[in-house]
């Protein structure tokens, strides 16, 4: 049984995020029992955001990379600096980010719960999202071991396929994974690069992701993984 809290580290990667991520930190930087937050610029255009984030926040830990190499190489090179128990893993491009929701998470994880990993389900995802389990199974926000983190990040994931690689891992070495509920919301490619070079852009990462595992672990991940809540 514990007898010390947990300690958790929170790491955002970003890339030309803007006032998306900012919001995201107003909420985040507000959230007792986070020990740690890690926020790494995957190569952005306008170096201005990180200037902005050193002035607001100086207790954030911030690394600038000169080239976008993409998700799981910007995790991999903060998780480094790392050392606390679990990770909270957080996109840069929320809306509306609850901090009642996000502390009650944290709080109940550094007590100590019955899971391995609990992934905050998009609940307001968009119906075609949650008909294919992607309000779950590609959610970018879950709080994880560190050192599984470390096992996952140990293979050859880049792009996209750090969420499924990680499902992976926990669903072949039979961890206990819940979902919480989680009413943020994230924005899509669309929203963000417009119609054609929105779609060109998810059309490429579910070739990522299915290219990376394969078939036949997208298929047990959709039937099989994380389907039972923690609470919600």
């Amino acid at each position: 049984m514990r007898t010390s809290p947990a300690t958790i580290s929170c790491i955002i990667p970003f890339f030309n995020e803007g006032d998306r991520l900012l919001r995201v930190l107003d909420v985040v930087t507000h959230v007792q029992g986070i020990k740690q937050i890690v926020c790494i610029d995957d190569g952005s255009e306008d170096p201005a955001l990180s200037r902005t984030i050193r002035q607001r926040w100086p207790k954030i830990e911030l690394i600038r990379r000169e080239q976008n190499e993409g998700k799981a190489a910007a995790i991999r090179e903060a998780l480094a600096q790392v050392d606390s128990d679990f990770v909270l893993l957080m996109d840069a491009d929320l809306q509306h980010v609850d901090q009642s929701e996000l502390s009650r998470i944290v709080a109940n994880v550094r007590k100590g719960v019955d899971a391995d990993m609990l992934i905050l389900r998009r609940l307001h995802a968009e119906w075609f999202v949650k008909m294919s389990r992607a309000d779950v199974l590609l959610s970018g926000e879950r709080i994880l071991r560190r050192t599984d983190l470390e096992a996952v990040l140990a293979q050859p994931i880049k792009g996209f396929e750090l969420e499924v690689a990680i499902n992976d891992y926990m669903q072949r070495h039979q961890k206990r994974v819940c979902w919480v509920p989680w009413s943020a919301t994230n924005t899509y490619k669309i929203a963000k690069r417009g119609p054609v070079e929105g779609f060109v852009a998810d059309a490429a990462m579910y070739a990522n992701i299915v290219g990376h595992v394969g078939v036949a672990s997208v298929v047990r991940q959709y039937r099989s993984f994380a389907r039972q809540p923690l609470w919600g």
